[in-house]
Formats: structure tokens, C-alpha cells, sequence
């Protein structure tokens, strides 16, 4: 029998600072709701979300007691008219945590989760199951290569025909970097593009940070070959950081900081049917809180438009796709102990115009 938790959800308003100089935008109705109330495991986190064929969503994150603990593994959910369903175990290993589950479609149909496996983030490995029937049933488990990590947080770009442009990166003592696998089988084979880094002149010295770089890209396309990636820096640049490619994946600019504030945290990014693109990311300096959305119409300049969570505590590691009518469907961390749920209908993402100045400063 189909278990099912009833959770409540509610429309509220959320507001909106506008840019200096802007009219003030309308308030932003937001459906939130939790994906579970309950759960056997005292902490989530790192969620990641897709559409399905048959009109449900898939919501899948990390839980155990700990992150980093070996009990950690892989959850998921299904969500059908307004329920989501009690969470189940999609994969576990042996005595060690698993960590950043991605969920997505390739050309073919098939559904993909990649995930990691290790004891940390240095250590770690990649691993990867596969479904044909929407996630009712799965494949083996496969354990990659070392070296090939496939998506690492966010979703990868599937372009039109069938490429996966995925964005990856790999955390060292003192050097973060990202990295693109990018695929034209279908995710059988990959090549690995980079490293991408930020050039040195973005430096800045803070007090206890021997980082330097960038990580998790979220890969959306300007047009058929024009992509952006959009990445989390370390604390030491601060801001977000985009990069370009103009041939469909194959090469990639230098990246650079834009003016969105990050405090060393995850984003994601996506772009509209009319081409605005929407940034959802922590807008602080320090904490993971705020969670913030963003809108722009050249993907360079933001305007900060709703806030999904706000307070004391952690709202955070977002996932978010466009959904069938336009509108964006989000999942993000709720303090470190459930997984949250957001809706924004199309109508309600406010139109930017485009705006000339420099995005480096």
C-alpha cells in the first residue's frame, strides 16, 4: 500500500528589496511546504529535485545522524497532487557516508542519480544508478572511476542534442577549482574540461580562510552554444562567480566574481523560457540565511526579488528547475533537519530590464 504524508502548505507573501534607484516591486506569493515531518534520521541536507513523465516530482537528499557520519545515506520522495510520499531509502554504502545525491534525465529518458560515497569531501567518490521507469525501480549501483565525479551538487545541462554538460569540481587544503564533464553518449563516457579558476587579482585576505576558488557549478544555456556556470567561492572572493563557454561546453573563460554576495555556499541557477535567469543563493556575507532569489535579464546583473527563508539558522544547498508552466520548483536544507519546498508561479517572477554597467568591480 502507498504511504503518503499529508503536508501542510502555505502561500505566503514574501518580500522584496529592490535595487537602488528601482521601483519597488509587488510581494512575491510563495507556496512552501515540508517534504517530510518525520523521518528516520535526525539530519538532511544537500536536496536535489526533478520532473517526472507522469507529472510527480522527485526530491532526494542526504540524512543520518551527522553530515559526514557513516550511517548517512541516500533518501527520496515523491511528490503527487500536493503529497509527498514517506521518505525511502534510495542508496546507502557500506559504513561510510554518502553525500550531494543529483537527479536528472538524459536524452535517452532514463533517469540518473549520481552521487558521492567517502568519509569526506577530499576522499570521496563517485557513484551513479540509473531508472527506466521514473524511479520505481533502480539499477545496480556503479562506483566511477576515481577522478569522475559526474554532477557534483547541481543539476547538469542537457542540451537538445542529448550533450550533458555537467559541472564538477574538486576541493583540495587550499585550492578549490571547478571543472566540467561533459558527454555526448548519453553519460556512458566523459571528458573532463579545466580546471576553471579565478584569476589572483580577485584575491582578498580574511582572517582564517587559506581557501582560494570556486566549486559546485550550475550550468544553464544563453543560447544553443553560448553556456554559464554559476559557482560557490570560497570566502576569500566572496561573490558569485560565472563563467562562459561559446561552444556548447567544449571550452571555458576564466571565472569572475559578479555582484551577488556568497558566504561560501551553494546556488543553483536557471533560465527562463524567456530568457531571464533566476539565482537562488545566500544573500550574506557570513551566514547561510537568508535564502534568497534573484532575478536578471542579461544573467550578470541580479536584482534580489523573494526570500524563501529567513532567521537564526541554516536555509540552505538549494535545488531548482522550471517547472511545466513556466514557474520554478525549489528544494533547499530547513536548518540541517528537514528538506523544504518552495513553488513561485511564472506570473509572479518580476520582468528586469537590462542594465549596462560594469558586473566586476
Amino acid at each position: 500500500m502507498r504511504h503518503c504524508i499529508a503536508v501542510a502548505s502555505a502561500v505566503l507573501l514574501a518580500l522584496v528589496v529592490p535595487a537602488p534607484g528601482s521601483a519597488r516591486m509587488q510581494p512575491v506569493a510563495i507556496q512552501r511546504e515540508f517534504v517530510f515531518e518525520a523521518a528516520p534520521f535526525a539530519s538532511s541536507h544537500a536536496s536535489t529535485i526533478v520532473h517526472l513523465r507522469d507529472g510527480r516530482l522527485l526530491a532526494a537528499w542526504f540524512g543520518g545522524s551527522a553530515e559526514g557520519a557513516a550511517d548517512v545515506a541516500i533518501w527520496s520522495s515523491f511528490r503527487r497532487s500536493g503529497h509527498w510520499s514517506r521518505p525511502r531509502e534510495l542508496a546507502r554504502e557500506a559504513q561510510v557516508a554518502t553525500w550531494n545525491p543529483v537527479l536528472f534525465h538524459t536524452g535517452d529518458g532514463r533517469l540518473w542519480l549520481y552521487y558521492k560515497f567517502g568519509p569526506n569531501v577530499g576522499t570521496w567518490t563517485g557513484a551513479r544508478r540509473w531508472s527506466r521507469d521514473e524511479g520505481r525501480t533502480w539499477s545496480a549501483v556503479e562506483h566511477l572511476p576515481a577522478g569522475w565525479y559526474g554532477p557534483i551538487r547541481a543539476k547538469p545541462l542537457v542540451l537538445a542534442d542529448g550533450t550533458v554538460v555537467s559541472g564538477s569540481s574538486v576541493e583540495s587544503y587550499e585550492s578549490w577549482a571547478a571543472w566540467i564533464e561533459r558527454s555526448v553518449d548519453g553519460g556512458r563516457t566523459f571528458a573532463r574540461i579545466g580546471p576553471i579558476d579565478v584569476p589572483r587579482r580577485f584575491d582578498r585576505a580574511v582572517a582564517g580562510e587559506s581557501r582560494f576558488g570556486i566549486i559546485q557549478p550550475s550550468v544553464v544555456a544563453i543560447t544553443r552554444t553560448h553556456l554559464r556556470f554559476y559557482a560557490r567561492p570560497t570566502l576569500r572572493i566572496g561573490r558569485v562567480c560565472v563563467s562562459d563557454s561559446y561552444d556548447a561546453g567544449r571550452t571555458w573563460t576564466p571565472a569572475h566574481p559578479i555582484a551577488v554576495v556568497n558566504p561560501n555556499a551553494a546556488i543553483d541557477a536557471v533560465v527562463l523560457r524567456d530568457g531571464r535567469t533566476v539565482l537562488v543563493y545566500d544573500d550574506s556575507a557570513t551566514a547561510r540565511s537568508p535564502l534568497a532569489l534573484a532575478v536578471s535579464a542579461d544573467g550578470l546583473h541580479f536584482t534580489r526579488f523573494a526570500v524563501l527563508d529567513a532567521g537564526p539558522g541554516e536555509y540552505s544547498y538549494p535545488a531548482m528547475i522550471v517547472d511545466r508552466d513556466g514557474g520554478l520548483d525549489i528544494t533547499y536544507t530547513w536548518r540541517r533537519e528537514r528538506i523544504r519546498f518552495a513553488h513561485i508561479r511564472l506570473r509572479d517572477i518580476p520582468f528586469v530590464a537590462p542594465q549596462t554597467k560594469r558586473n566586476v568591480s
